[in-house]
């Protein structure tokens, strides 16, 4: 399901799994996480490329997942293991290919090609990552890429590219995360927030979550298991949200019944948006519950 439908399949917590460790990949078949991105980039040394590919696209194909989403990030196309690891993905057809440092439409054309070549269906949709100033200034035409179903923030690299120093409320990068959720939400495409590196910082990471929820994102990637309950915590609505909701779409639809074009729940003026907005998050916890 696209992130562009009304609404949406979770993406709470996406966790990054090194693709070269088949423990790893055994391990994720047990975690709570919403969706997994099995990994032959970052965390694959060049001699162990090969092997991470046949072992992320034998676990994207093998059905053993769950209602666990599936991705696998490849190697960008400028180096020597990108176009196979495209084409690979292409034939195990999960729900996305992730590519890294996307800086610009042309970018995603070319690996939509190398998709279409492999036989990929149109159910695997590509997640771009923007990480780099030319992946921020060209967000719009990223997210607006008709094979493109989700930006994903990749906050370290954006840093180093930028020069930026990474403060725990993150005050340098929250103008270019904004301007890469806008892009996202115009396009009606998924935008998940970046990692966080200290897992052993848990109040730190808590704050994290909440800020990327406020701000609007859908989810967050991680780096570590223990991060996704309390990820998972933070981009949920809480009991008492879901019965505001509730009372949101009771109140505006008698409102409606009885001709009144003004409603208020606890002494909240209510609009349509409101009542859009409390369907989605009823929606998420609806599809969360029934798993």
């Amino acid at each position: 399901m696209s992130s562009g439908t009304a609404y949406a399949r979770p993406r709470r917590s996406v966790l990054y799994m090194p693709a070269a460790n088949a423990r790893a990949l055994e391990k994720a078949r047990s975690i709570d996480a919403d969706a997994l991105i099995f990994d032959l980039e970052g965390a694959v040394a060049p001699d162990a490329k090969e092997t991470a590919r046949e072992g992320a696209c034998a676990a994207a194909s093998s059905g053993e997942y769950g209602y666990r989403e599936l991705a696998i990030r490849c190697n960008g196309l400028d180096t020597p293991w990108g176009r196979d690891d495209v084409a690979a993905v292409g034939a195990a057809a999960p729900s996305a290919v992730v590519i890294p440092k996307v800086s610009g439409a042309a970018d995603l054309a070319a690996v939509a090609g190398l998709l279409e070549a492999a036989g990929a269906p149109d159910s695997t949709r590509i997640w771009a990552m923007i990480e780099t100033p030319a992946g921020i200034a060209n967000a719009r035409e990223i997210a607006g890429f008709e094979r493109t179903d989700a930006v994903v923030m990749g906050t370290n690299d954006m840093a180093k590219e930028l020069r930026a120093t990474i403060t725990p409320d993150r005050a340098a990068l929250v103008p270019h995360l904004a301007t890469c959720l806008v892009a996202a939400r115009e396009a009606g495409v998924g935008a998940l927030d970046g990692v966080y590196n200290d897992i052993r910082d848990a109040s730190g990471f808590a704050a994290v979550c909440r800020q990327g929820a406020n701000l609007g994102f859908d989810g967050k990637t991680l780096i570590h298991p223990t991060q996704v309950e309390p990820c998972n915590e933070a981009f949920s609505p809480s009991l008492d949200e879901l019965d505001f909701h509730r009372r949101v779409i009771e109140a505006f639809e008698a409102a409606v019944t009885e001709g009144r074009g003004v409603v208020t729940v606890d002494g909240k003026m209510v609009e349509n948006l409101h009542v859009d907005e409390a369907r989605r998050a009823i929606a998420l916890a609806d599809t969360i519950a029934q798993r």
